[in-house]
C-alpha cells in the first residue's frame, strides 16, 4: 500500500467530514468521478467487497470500532451503487442514503430495512464502541447478504 503525507491525510479527512462521509466513501467519490452509472456502480461495489474483507480482517483483530466503520461503509456503498445502477443518481448526504435505503427495501424486500438499522448501529459503534462483538459479526453478515445482492444487480 502506497502511503500519503499526513497533511494530505488530514486535507481528504476534513473534506470527507464537511459532507458528513467517511473517507472511504469520499475517496470512492472522488475516484469514481467522471464515470459512466454503471461503471461507477461497479467500481462502489468492489470498494464495498473491500470493506467487508477489511472488517473481517479487523474483526480477527478484535478491533470491533475499526470493524464497525468498514460495515458501515460497505452499506453506504452499496446503496449508493444501487443508486448509480438503477437510476443514474449520485447520493451526497447521510439523507439522501436514508431516503433511498426504502427504494432498495421496495425492491430487494424489507430484510434491506434489518441491514441498514445494523449498519447505522455501526457507524455509532465507531464512535461511541458500545456494540459487543455479536453485534458486530450479525451487522457484518447482514452487510454483506446487501452487498452481493446490489452485486447481482449490478454485474448482470
Amino acid at each position: 500500500m502506497t502511503s500519503i503525507p499526513h497533511v494530505i491525510f488530514e486535507e481528504l479527512r476534513r473534506r470527507a467530514e464537511e459532507k458528513g462521509l467517511s473517507l472511504d466513501e469520499f475517496l470512492a467519490e472522488v475516484s469514481t468521478q467522471g464515470l459512466d452509472p454503471t461503471e461507477r456502480a461497479g467500481k462502489y461495489i468492489d470498494a464495498a467487497l473491500e470493506l467487508i474483507a477489511q472488517a473481517k480482517e479487523e474483526l480477527r483483530k478484535d478491533d470491533l470500532r475499526q470493524a464497525s466503520e468498514k460495515i458501515w461503509g460497505a452499506c453506504a456503498l452499496a446503496i449508493k451503487a444501487y443508486a448509480f445502477w438503477r437510476d443514474g443518481e449520485f447520493i451526497t448526504s447521510h439523507g439522501e442514503l436514508w431516503r433511498y435505503k426504502n427504494k432498495v427495501i421496495e425492491e430487494l424486500g424489507e430484510w434491506v430495512r434489518d441491514v441498514w438499522m445494523y449498519a447505522n448501529a455501526m457507524h455509532v459503534n465507531f464512535y461511541e464502541g458500545v456494540a459487543d462483538r455479536s453485534d458486530v459479526e450479525k451487522a457484518l453478515e447482514l452487510v454483506s447478504k446487501l452487498v452481493e445482492a446490489v452485486r447481482g444487480k449490478v454485474r448482470r
